[in-house]
């Protein structure tokens, strides 16, 4: 275990190198901070830090930056989640208020975490498998074209086209749409498969072909959407980090495009912790000179999804910690209130 006074070398350490983007010496660190020690301690304390691990040379130069281990300790043990301003928070209100729809929503919440953090965002849309059923609807388009509306408790709204071999009367349509609804509003949708799977008896022998019909499109709509969504926004920040990457960007944009990689990024949306991996923890090689910054948001105290930001190692941790969570919970008050 480190000491405290070695703790408070790597943070002043972190925090010059990431401000200053320039390697950091033993002489500016008593400059800039009151460690309370002489610069011949500090140096020493940098020696047992590069020792453990926590700080490298770079180059001939004196200085030190952060290595991956030291960025781990730093978050884990040194670094507080950095509160957002009044105006930021109002500011965050005010950009996701005015959204119209669960698309409208994600699409915002990336543009705004891309400018509050000047990192990459990215955000997940909610997925089925965590959502419940706020409505099914069924639309008559033709004597015998369905078309079936799923929406969700997260604002997601699904349409399918339902062919049927015969007409099927409005009446009937009706009667389906209300037994379906009785059976599955407000279950999740992991649930609904056997809710319904006994719904064609209880119609006349010539609907539960088409009642079939629906019910199978249902199921099916289910099934295909379990496939996770993704949007993401403010890749072109990533041009103002040029030097933070040893040898080319081309790695970390390659990256970006690969969806299932992301995913993994994010991890599985079911729990609303932080999450931050740095450098060499993410799996992804083209990857290792990043650090992903991500939270699970959701109603109900529940994550349905993640959202998150990518950017370089060398990244203002508190500040981009607290923009993440701040707009996780933006988001999911609006979806809680939709």
């Amino acid at each position: 275990m480190l000491s405290e006074r070695r703790l408070e070398v790597l943070r002043a350490i972190v925090q010059d190198y990431v401000g200053t983007e320039e390697p950091v010496g033993s002489k500016a660190l008593t400059e800039r901070h009151r460690l309370g020690v002489s610069p011949a301690t500090v140096r020493n304390d940098m020696a047992l830090l590069e020792e453990e691990g926590y700080i490298a040379q770079p180059h001939t130069s004196a200085g030190r930056i952060p290595t991956d281990k030291g960025y781990r300790l730093f978050v884990d043990k040194l670094a507080g989640v950095k509160p957002l301003s009044t105006p930021e928070r109002r500011a965050i209100q005010n950009f996701l208020d005015g959204a119209v729809d669960l698309d409208d929503v994600v699409g915002r919440t990336v543009r705004l975490l891309a400018q509050l953090t000047r990192q990459v965002a990215v955000v997940q849309y909610p997925s089925l498998t965590r959502s419940t059923v706020r409505h099914v609807e069924l639309l008559s388009l033709a004597p015998a074209r369905l078309m079936l509306v799923l929406i969700t408790d997260t604002g997601r709204v699904e349409q399918r086209l339902v062919d049927c071999q015969t007409p099927f009367a409005d009446t009937s349509l009706a009667d389906l749409r209300a037994r379906l609804n009785s059976r599955v509003v407000g279950r999740r949708f992991t649930d609904v498969p056997p809710l319904v799977q006994d719904l064609p008896e209880s119609f006349e022998t010539e609907d539960r072909v088409t009642v079939k019909a629906v019910l199978d499109t249902l199921l099916e709509t289910l099934v295909e959407e379990a496939e996770e969504r993704l949007m993401i926004g403010g890749t072109a920040n990533l041009t103002r980090f040029g030097h933070d990457f040893p040898l080319t960007i081309r790695p970390v944009l390659e990256a970006l495009e690969e969806q299932v990689v992301l995913l993994k990024l994010l991890g599985e949306a079911n729990e609303s912790g932080m999450a931050v991996k740095i450098g060499h923890e993410n799996a992804y090689e083209g990857l290792n000179s990043t650090s992903v910054v991500s939270v699970g948001y959701g109603s109900g105290g529940e994550a349905v999804a993640k959202l998150g930001v990518v950017g370089p190692t060398r990244m203002d941790y508190p500040g981009t910690m607290g923009a993440v969570r701040a707009v996780a919970r933006y988001v999911g008050q609006i979806l809680a209130e939709s």
